[in-house]
């Protein structure tokens, strides 16, 4: 899949995703974010490096908007199902899982630029939830609301960098892997 396809591919994951939730629906996320993030690793070349980067991803979804959610700062239009109970709900953890095949894709340049994953972390992550509020009422923050989007950025601005270099050192020890070298007498 094309780094167009793939951007274009996971807006829309995120668009139903937010749309289903401000309308008390989970499903739509699990559906389109949870098929696209399935559709990704299935048609990866490395599955295994598509895998632990869903993973890795999921694991920051369950840290950050768990403990935002558990700290009453990020409301949830539908926070149940979630993971653990209480925590980040499973729609917002599918985009999470849903973002992560971005980073081999569409945002693969941010793999060799940690200070840019930094900065589109702290400007992006927060930004997207304020779009989820705003637009679909999916979310919203406790007062005052700089609070949780500070919180955010600080935890979207750590976890941005550190995935795109798990994804740089997975794909790294893959190609490794996959090199032939020829064997000196």
């Amino acid at each position: 899949m094309g780094a167009l396809a793939n951007l274009l591919g996971y807006q829309l994951a995120w668009l139903a995703a937010v749309a289903g939730a401000g309308r008390g629906h989970a499903w739509p996320a699990l559906v389109c974010a949870g098929g696209f993030a399935a559709w990704q690793v299935a048609t990866a070349r490395r599955r295994a490096h598509e895998l632990k980067l869903a993973a890795a991803a999921l694991g920051c979804g369950v840290l950050l908007d768990g403990a935002l959610s558990a700290a009453d700062l990020l409301h949830y239009a539908t926070a149940a199902p979630a993971l653990p109970p209480g925590g980040a709900p499973l729609w917002i953890l599918a985009l999470w899982l849903a973002f992560a095949s971005t980073l081999t894709r569409s945002l693969a340049f941010l793999q060799t630029r940690p200070w840019l994953a930094a900065l589109l972390g702290v400007v992006g992550g927060p930004l997207a939830y304020l779009g989820a509020a705003a637009g679909w009422q999916a979310v919203a923050f406790d007062a005052p609301a700089w609070r949780a989007l500070g919180l955010l950025a600080l935890g979207w601005g750590l976890a941005l960098p550190l995935l795109a270099r798990l994804a740089r050192a997975s794909k790294r020890r893959t190609d490794d892997a996959l090199t032939v070298r020829p064997r000196l007498p």
